[in-house]
C-alpha cells in the first residue's frame, strides 16, 4: 500500500542543507497499525507529513496505492486526500464555528457526497462515538477527549484507506487516551483501516503491530 525507497528531506542553511530524514526505505501493507517513535527532532512529523502528501520529500521515491507520488498533479492528490487519507492531529484543528455535526460532516461535503448519505453517515458515526447528545454543540463546549472522538470520526466519515495520526492522545489525560487508543484498534481491527501514528508513548505504541523507530533523521 505504501512504499518508501531512500526518502530524505534537507532544508537549504546557509550555503548547504539541513537534513531532517535520511535514507528512510519503508513498506506498509494494507491493514497494518504502524507507530512512529523517536525523540523529539528525530523526524518523525516530518516522516508523517510525507506520508500524508502535506510535504515532498528531497530524494527518494514514494509509492501510495502503487502511484509514485512525485509525478502526482495537484488535482489527483486532492482527490486521494478526500476520498483515500483521514489525518487526527494533536491539537484536534476542529473548525470552531462549526457544530460537531457539521465538522464531521466536513470531508463528505468535499468529496461532493450526496444529502442522504450524508445524514446517514454523520448518524451512524455519532451513534458510533455515543456524541448523538453533542451534535449541536461547538467545539468550544467540549472536553478535550471529547474533540479528539469529533476530531477521528472527522478522519473517517468519508471511508478512507489509510488514518495518519500525529499525537493523537498528546492533549488527553489517560484515561481519554486510553478511549483514543481503543477506538484506533478498533478501526484497525474491525473495519481494516490501515493506521500510522506518531506517539511518544511506548504504551500507545503497543495497540498496532509494528514500530518504525527514527533517530537523528535515520531509522534506528
Amino acid at each position: 500500500m505504501i512504499q518508501l525507497k531512500n526518502i530524505a528531506k534537507h532544508y537549504p542553511a546557509g550555503f548547504g542543507k539541513v537534513y531532517v530524514l535520511r535514507n528512510i526505505s519503508l513498506d506498509v501493507k494494507d491493514g497494518e497499525f504502524v507507530s512512529i517513535m523517536g525523540p523529539s527532532g528525530s523526524g518523525k512529523s516530518t516522516l508523517l507529513h510525507i506520508l500524508g502528501l502535506l510535504e515532498e520529500p528531497s530524494e527518494g521515491e514514494y509509492l501510495f496505492l502503487d502511484e509514485p507520488v512525485q509525478s502526482l498533479s495537484e488535482k489527483k492528490r486532492t482527490e486521494l486526500h478526500r476520498h483515500q487519507i483521514g489525518f487526527v492531529f494533536q491539537a484536534y484543528h476542529l473548525i470552531d464555528e462549526l457544530t460537531v455535526y457539521e465538522n464531521i460532516e466536513t470531508p463528505l461535503l468535499y468529496k461532493g457526497t450526496s444529502s442522504s448519505e450524508r445524514k446517514s453517515r454523520v448518524a451512524e458515526l455519532l451513534d458510533r462515538f455515543n456524541m448523538v447528545a453533542k451534535k449541536d454543540l461547538f467545539p468550544s463546549q467540549l472536553s478535550g477527549g471529547q474533540q479528539q472522538l469529533v476530531g477521528v470520526a472527522r478522519s473517517i466519515v468519508h471511508e478512507p484507506k489509510v488514518i495518519f495520526a500525529d499525537e493523537p492522545t498528546g492533549n488527553l489525560h489517560s484515561e481519554q487516551a486510553e478511549d483514543i487508543m481503543e477506538l484506533f484498534q478498533k478501526l484497525n481491527k474491525e473495519d481494516k483501516v490501515t493506521i500510522i501514528q506518531v506517539t511518544h508513548s511506548e504504551k500507545n505504541a503497543e495497540y498496532g503491530n509494528r514500530v518504525v523507530r527514527l533517530k537523528d533523521g535515520w531509522m534506528a
